[in-house]
C-alpha cells in the first residue's frame, strides 16, 4: 500500500513512498547540511580554537549546571572534522533516510530529539550522583560530550517496528546485548548514553506499535540497504 505523504506528515507506519515521492526528505537532508557545515567550520579552525568551540556545545555536566542549556541542541551539530565527519554523515543520512520514509519526518525528529535530549540528561544525573558521591573524578564534569549518536541510536531502537512480528523481539534482544556489551568494555558515561538511547528509542517503537498499529509491506530492496547501513552506524558507535 502507498501512504500518500505531505512534507513533515508521518505516514501510516510502514507506509512506503514511490517515484518521486521516496526522494523527498527535508529532515535528512537539512541536517546533512548543518552538520557538513558545522565540520566545514570546524576543519578551518585550529586545534586550540577547535576545541574550545566542541567544549562550549558539549553537554558535559559543567555546562548543564551552569544553564547552558542551549548545549543540547549545539551538542547534536557536531561531530567532528575531517575523516570523522565524512564516515559518519553518509552513514548518518541512510539512517535518518529510512526513517523519515517510514515514519515521516515529524515522527522521525521526536525520536531522535527524545534520544539525544533524554539520554544526555539521565546521563547527566547519574553523573551528578556519581561526582557527589566521589564515584568519578571531578574532571569528568568538564569532558567533551557532542555527537549524533544518543539520537542516532533512538532511531535505530524505533526500527523494530519495520520488522514483521517475529523478528521484533530479536531486533530488541540483540541491540541490547550489543549496548550492554558495550557499557562492559568501554567503561563510559558515554557507553551508558548508548543504552539508554537505545532503550528510549525502543520503548517508542513499541509504543508506536501499541497506538498505531502498522500494515507491513515488506521493506523494498533499497530500504533493506538503508537498514544494513544503519546497523553498520550503530554498531560502530556501540562497539567502536
Amino acid at each position: 500500500m502507498v501512504g500518500e505523504v505531505t512534507a513533515g506528515a508521518a505516514p501510516a507506519l510502514g507506509a512506503t513512498r514511490s517515484g518521486w515521492r521516496r526522494f523527498f526528505l527535508p529532515v535528512t537532508y537539512g541536517y546533512a547540511v548543518l552538520l557538513i557545515a558545522v565540520a566545514g567550520l570546524l576543519a578551518a579552525l585550529g586545534d586550540t580554537a577547535q576545541n574550545k568551540v566542541v567544549l562550549r556545545a558539549s553537554t558535559n555536566l559543567s555546562n548543564l549546571l551552569s544553564g547552558n542549556y542551549g548545549t543540547l541542541v549545539s551538542s547534536a551539530l557536531v561531530v567532528g572534522d575531517g575523516a570523522v565527519a565524512a564516515l559518519i554523515i553518509p552513514l548518518l543520512i541512510c539512517l535518518l533516510a529510512l526513517a523519515e520514509l517510514r515514519f515521516g519526518a515529524l515522527t522521525t525528529i521526536r525520536i531522535f530529539v527524545a534520544g539525544h535530549i533524554g539520554a544526555t540528561l539521565l546521563v547527566a544525573a547519574g553523573l551528578w550522583v556519581a561526582v557527589t558521591a566521589d564515584w568519578v573524578p571531578v574532571s569528568i564534569t568538564t569532558a567533551e560530550d557532542v555527537g549524533i549518536s544518543y539520537g542516532a541510536m533512538a532511531v535505530i531502537g524505533a526500527f523494530v517496528v519495520l520488522l514483521p512480528g517475529r523478528w521484533r523481539a530479536t531486533w530488541a534482544i540483540s541491540w541490547l546485548a550489543v549496548a550492554v556489551s558495550g557499557v562492559a568494555m568501554g567503561r563510559t558515561f558515554t557507553n551508558a548514553g548508548h543504552l539508554v538511547a537505545l532503550a528510549i528509542g525502543l520503548l517508542a517503537g513499541f509504543w508506536l506499535l501499541r497506538t498505531h498499529p502498522p500494515r507491513l509491506p515488506r521493506l523494498t530492496r533499497f530500504e533493506c540497504c538503508l537498514l544494513a547501513i544503519a546497523s553498520a552506524l550503530g554498531y560502530l558507535m556501540l562497539v567502536g
